[in-house]
């Protein structure tokens, strides 16, 4: 049978499944504009999408703002004009500017976690640019649809849940990851979420579609948190494991190669746990800062001399792919890639 398209107000995915934002430069316009031409919504990440630019140490947010403008526009023409998302953490500086590229750009969705994005609704009220924010718990959700209710009465048009299994910055305490409690009992956080959503779809006459990510990988996945009253699912580490992902090959080989062993909840100088392949880099400087000698002054709240190393650094050399001298993010099921797929195999699953 096939899944019912995802609505987001007037976009509409032919396949509800939302490819997650990978950064730094492992999903850029290539994944983004296969996934949304196959009907699904690609998602680009801002997170450094300049880091190639080869005055990038010197001018970084210039870099990453025209490298942004490119891959939308690229993604764009990729996909025949499909729905093209851009992933913001909220923890970036200059988050004021690269939500304003998106929207001069015509990207159709921001999608925003690693923080609250308190300011986003405002940052796109009146513009054709969809918003989305990323929670893991009710309190959190109560926290920022409330305040955007009562502050300045706007909510957003779409709520991503991301759960536990999740790759990258995860939203929930070190201790909560590693107690598999967390894990089992995580679908009562999520209906507990879609009630409390049917609430604001109330008061403001909208329909507000929830989606869950972290830890989703088949077609089976998708249907149980549909049949829970979710309109779609994001999906991230699976997407690695395609030609078409913008990752270095060595990148896409440390995800075939991975054991669930290889996994580790990492502590990360954003501020929040994170799940990563554990390799040579994550082991010395679990023990051991690094000695930063540059920073590009990527974090609202980070500082050199504190952290346990620079995570641009960390994320950079990953993608050019030197990975065990960096920080490979994954979810729990990059266990589950085992070889290189296109992205249409993928999504044909879905539809």
């Amino acid at each position: 049978m096939r899944l019912n398209p995802l609505i987001i107000d007037d976009l509409t995915a032919a396949v509800p499944i939302i490819q997650g934002g990978m950064g730094v430069g492992i999903s850029l316009s290539s994944l983004a504009g296969a996934v949304a031409k196959e009907g699904g919504i690609g998602v680009i990440s801002a997170a450094q999408p300049g880091f190639l630019d080869e005055i990038f140490d010197t001018d970084p947010l210039g870099c990453n703002l025209r490298a942004l403008e490119f891959h939308i526009k690229n993604a764009k023409e990729i996909s025949n004009d499909g729905i093209i998302g851009v992933n913001i953490m909220r923890a970036i500086k200059h988050y004021d500017e690269y939500v304003q590229c998106c929207i001069d750009n015509g990207a159709d969705l921001i999608i925003s976690g690693a923080g609250l994005p308190l300011s986003l609704p405002m940052l796109v009220e009146g513009t054709n640019v969809k918003c989305a924010p990323i929670v893991s718990s009710l309190k959190s959700a109560k926290v920022l649809l409330g305040r955007w209710d009562k502050r300045h009465n706007l909510t957003c048009d779409m709520v991503v849940i991301e759960g536990p299994a999740a790759g990258g910055h995860l939203g929930f305490k070190f201790d909560q990851l590693l107690d598999q409690s967390t894990y089992d009992d995580y679908d009562d956080e999520v209906m507990a979420i879609i009630d409390y959503v049917k609430e604001i779809e109330l008061k403001y006459n909208k329909k507000i579609p929830v989606v869950f990510a972290g830890g989703v990988y088949d077609r089976s996945d998708a249907e149980h948190y549909i049949s829970m009253g979710c309109a779609g699912v994001q999906m991230a580490t699976r997407f690695v494991g395609t030609y078409e992902c913008d990752a270095h090959e060595d990148y896409k080989s440390a995800y075939i190669n991975a054991t669930s062993d290889d996994i580790a909840i990492i502590k990360s100088p954003v501020g929040m746990p994170g799940r990563a392949i554990k390799n040579n880099f994550i082991m010395k400087h679990s023990i051991e800062k690094e000695k930063i000698s540059k920073c590009y002054n990527c974090l609202e709240h980070c500082n050199k001399n504190e952290i346990p190393y620079c995570i641009t650094g960390g994320l950079t050399r990953a993608a050019k792919g030197d990975t065990d001298n960096s920080l490979v993010f994954c979810g729990t099921n990059a266990v589950k890639v085992n070889k290189l797929v296109s992205v249409k195999e993928i999504m044909d699953e879905f539809k």
